[in-house]
């Protein structure tokens, strides 16, 4: 029995309430008793697993593109290997090992460069030939397989096993369940989680976590937290026993045959991801589905069919058990959701696992309630943050359409820089039909269309996806080149930008900034926004516009969390308040050595450098339109950033360009972006730098106020962190060989031993070369002439190359060489 109050036996106060009794429940449940927390109760609606857990196939794969999302898989296997152990509960996890073929050139591309990101990542991944694949799985057939990769550390398990075992161990540590208990209400008050209602009575509680499964969207929508996942029907078939099925059979992933299978009791679970999928509960799920199963859908499975019996000839005599059509949440990018919603505090969400929560529930449920326990994530878990989700995600018919295009995609060919198609053209620059007109490619990032490149005349604005150089190789090339050497405008209205105002602005923006920011109005700074670890939490530009009011510029991307982040960092009693103004103003980026004619013609201001020094803004005019004109570059060449009015971005674009015309002016992408920051060796938050990562790692420490006697955020970690040798730094590698592919993951050796991993790459067209950027790590310290006095080597789709270290920028505007 609990030790804390209680009404009839049902709790009526708790430290934290967990809905949701499936594994990813159960695993959160499980860890906070671990980490102490006595006073837990987890609410079930029916019985634990009775959701999705129970008829889930149970494969555990665990490489992903993120480190700490590997990591976090690899927690899972940590747990499953000793919880039968500690509970006395049987779990049916077995370390099978993991197979995954590849019958074509591109596939077999594709997972040896799946090797290097393991290896990259601390995972072992074997290549294999045909037959050694064939050895391993004697079942199914070889004729058209061209290579193979295995994982020895991949399983399975028994998900209802797991997680009662899971239950029992948090039952152990002091957890309280309560089965046949639905929630009903989510109390809140002044924006926080305070408690929830049941039929059985109300719980006071200092947090709740939504674990909640398909339900999880609907628990979401009792306190007005939006959980953005679709419901989709997924089929498998379990067999009788077939003979020459061995009990230790690795679990198997064909993705070009979009068909998966494990051994099961001696027969086979196999089933696969069909490019038709078909949603389900679109009106909502229906009362009382618990342990339910969908009607099979056969017509539906036979394309999958006709796959697994080409590939494993024993299923056309094997006795047939069930067809099973269990329904599981999907999620608009294929990954996860976790953390701390934020429209509200204390409310914290772990769904919509893309049938993969099995693998994914031990590793989840431990950064879940770390997360909680703490009040921020263990490590970096921005692939799988809530905050990731924007105003695009509210809407149930676009998480609909893009969620079902992810399930289509879930074993399709990993194209590098690929774009999803659907729910396209929802948030658009007032530019957008110009751009198109003139070219444009366009991708899509939080609902935004945003211009990659620009085709030349005769070309179709079409991606065309390759693991060599893509079809838009030369086109971004010329971009590139016009920015270096004339000058180019970039529509980055989809920029997110926020205003802090009151009368205690500068107060807020100082213990929220790194950087000096308390400027004179008319400055402007580039600062991060540290947690209390040092770590860098959002990278931003601060404009200074008066004595209350700053303009925070960020990445069209970090929208939802950077304005969590700071709204939530501003000091309890302050006069700041902060406001979205994104869809208030237009962006229009003016970069190359001849902005500053250009963009004096277009207004007839002075950009001299003497009248407009870098770090500085000033209100000019074009075609009639009040313009705040930032002078800063994210691409290395004299440049302004234009931010007007939205309505008037037409006109502004058409006189920006008539002034340029006869300075060579082009429109230029963000892929032009990307190659042009590479060479300057700027970083980008989520891949160079991010909550894992502190300025002084990242070489950001020149912006950051240690010398000035001024607290701020995340300041006592890294004083004490520059009293000692750093054990990580970021550095830059080339590679002169261009038949190379650069894209991230990518292994580094330091005299042959491994030291790191690219976190992102490119091409950089000005200097001619690969470049990349990572971390090289060293318990011993990482010093500059150690760092230099190396030999260093990539590992590329597991070939080793050789590579040249650069700690300072390949490319200034002075010199079109690499650097020494």
């Amino acid at each position: 029995m609990a030790s804390f109050p209680t009404q009839a036996g049902f709790p009526t106060q708790a430290r934290a309430v967990i809905i949701g009794g499936g594994i990813v429940g159960c695993s959160t449940a499980y860890h906070l008793a671990k980490l102490g927390w006595k006073e837990v109760v987890l609410l079930e609606r029916n019985k634990l697993t009775s959701g999705s857990t129970w008829h889930a196939a149970g494969l555990v794969g665990q490489l992903r593109t993120s480190a700490n999302i590997t990591q976090l898989l690899k927690n899972s296997v940590e747990l499953y290997r000793k919880l039968e152990a500690e509970t006395g509960l049987s779990t049916g996890w077995k370390m099978n090992g993991g197979l995954r073929l590849a019958c074509n050139a591109a596939r077999l591309t594709e997972i040896k460069r799946q090797a290097t990101t393991a290896h990259s990542f601390g995972l072992e991944m074997e290549l294999l030939t045909p037959a050694e694949a064939q050895k391993l799985w004697p079942p199914m057939r070889v004729h058209d397989v061209v290579g193979a990769a295995f994982l020895p550390t991949d399983g399975q398990a028994n998900p209802a096993d797991i997680t009662q075992a899971l239950a029992k161990g948090a039952r152990g540590g002091g957890v309280t369940i309560v089965e046949d208990c639905r929630v009903t209400a989510i109390k809140t008050k002044a924006g926080r989680a305070t408690g929830v209602v049941t039929a059985q009575g109300e719980i006071a509680t200092e947090v709740v976590v939504n674990c909640a499964g398909q339900w999880a969207r609907e628990v979401g929508r009792l306190c007005g937290v939006n959980v953005p996942l679709q419901s989709v029907q997924h089929q498998y078939l379990v067999t009788e026993p077939i003979d020459g099925v061995p009990r230790n059979l690795p679990t198997l992933r064909d993705p070009d045959s979009l068909i998966y299978g494990k051994e099961e009791v001696g027969g086979l679970v196999v089933g696969g991801y069909e490019p038709n999928p078909i949603a389900w509960a679109l009106k909502g799920i229906p009362e009382g589905f618990h342990f339910s199963l969908l009607e099979s859908d056969w017509g539906h499975f036979e394309p999958m069919m006709g796959h697994l019996l080409a590939r494993i000839p024993a299923l056309e005599t094997a006795g047939i058990k069930q067809l099973i059509n269990g329904p599981e949440s999907f999620t608009p990018d294929g990954n996860f959701i976790l953390g701390e919603a934020p429209e509200l505090k204390n409310f914290y969400v772990g769904a919509g696992f893309n049938a993969f929560g099995i693998a994914s529930g031990g590793g989840a449920g431990k950064a879940l309630a770390e997360w909680v326990a703490g009040g921020e994530p263990p490590m970096d878990l921005w692939p799988v943050d809530i905050r990731r989700f924007g105003s695009v995600h509210q809407d149930p018919q676009w998480v609909l359409t893009r969620t079902l295009e992810a399930y289509a995609h879930h074993y399709s060919m990993a194209w590098p820089h690929e774009e999803l198609e659907s729910a396209r053209a929802v948030r658009v620059s007032p530019l957008y039909d110009r751009l198109k007109a003139q070219g444009a490619c366009f991708g899509s990032k939080l609902g935004w269309e945003r211009p990659n490149w620009f085709a030349p005349q005769g070309v179709e604005p079409r991606d065309v996806y390759s693991y060599e150089r893509q079809n838009w190789f030369d086109a971004v090339g010329a971009e590139h080149q016009a920015v270096r050497e004339r000058v180019g405008v970039f529509d980055q209205t989809s920029f997110a930008k926020f205003m802090l105002v009151g009368r205690d602005a500068e107060a807020a923006m100082g213990w929220i900034c790194s950087n000096d920011v308390a400027k004179a109005p008319g400055r402007l700074v580039y600062t991060q926004m540290l947690n209390r670890n040092g770590g860098i939490e959002c990278d931003v530009t601060v404009t200074r516009l008066a004595e209350d009011s700053y303009y925070i510029i960020t990445g069209t991307g970090f929208a939802t969390h950077d304005f969590s982040w700071i709204e939530r960092a501003i000091p309890q009693g302050l006069d700041a308040r902060l406001i979205d103004v994104t869809s208030s103003f237009a962006v229009l980026s003016v970069m190359g050595p001849r902005s500053r004619d250009t963009l004096a013609a277009a207004s007839g201001a002075d950009f001299s450098n003497a009248a407009f020094p870098f770090g500085t803004w000033q209100a000019v005019t074009i075609a009639g339109t009040p313009v705040r004109a930032l002078r800063v570059t994210y691409v290395g060449e004299l440049g302004w950033e234009l931010h007007f009015p939205i309505e008037c971005a037409g006109a502004v674009y058409d006189a920006v360009m008539a002034a340029g015309r006869p300075h060579g002016i082009a429109n230029a992408g963000y892929r032009a972006i990307e190659s042009l920051r590479l060479e300057k060796g700027y970083r980008a938050w989520g891949s160079d730098i991010g909550p894992d990562h502190t300025p002084l790692e990242a070489g950001l420490g020149w912006a950051v106020k240690l010398k000035q006697n001024t607290p701020f955020l995340g300041r006592e970690a890294l004083t004490k962190q520059a009293q000692a040798p750093l054990k990580k730094r970021l550095a830059g590698f080339t590679v002169a060989d261009p038949g190379i592919v650069l894209l991230g993951r990518e292994t580094i050796f330091r005299d042959g031993k491994q030291v790191g991993w690219l976190t992102s790459a490119g091409w950089g067209y000005t200097v001619a070369r690969n470049i990349g950027y990572g971390y090289v790590r060293n318990p011993e310290g990482v010093p500059t002439d150690w760092l230099r006095s190396g030999r260093y080597e990539l590992e590329v789709a597991t070939e080793r190359v050789p590579a040249q270290i650069h700690l300072d920028a390949l490319y200034d505007p002075s010199m079109s060489r690499i650097k020494a």
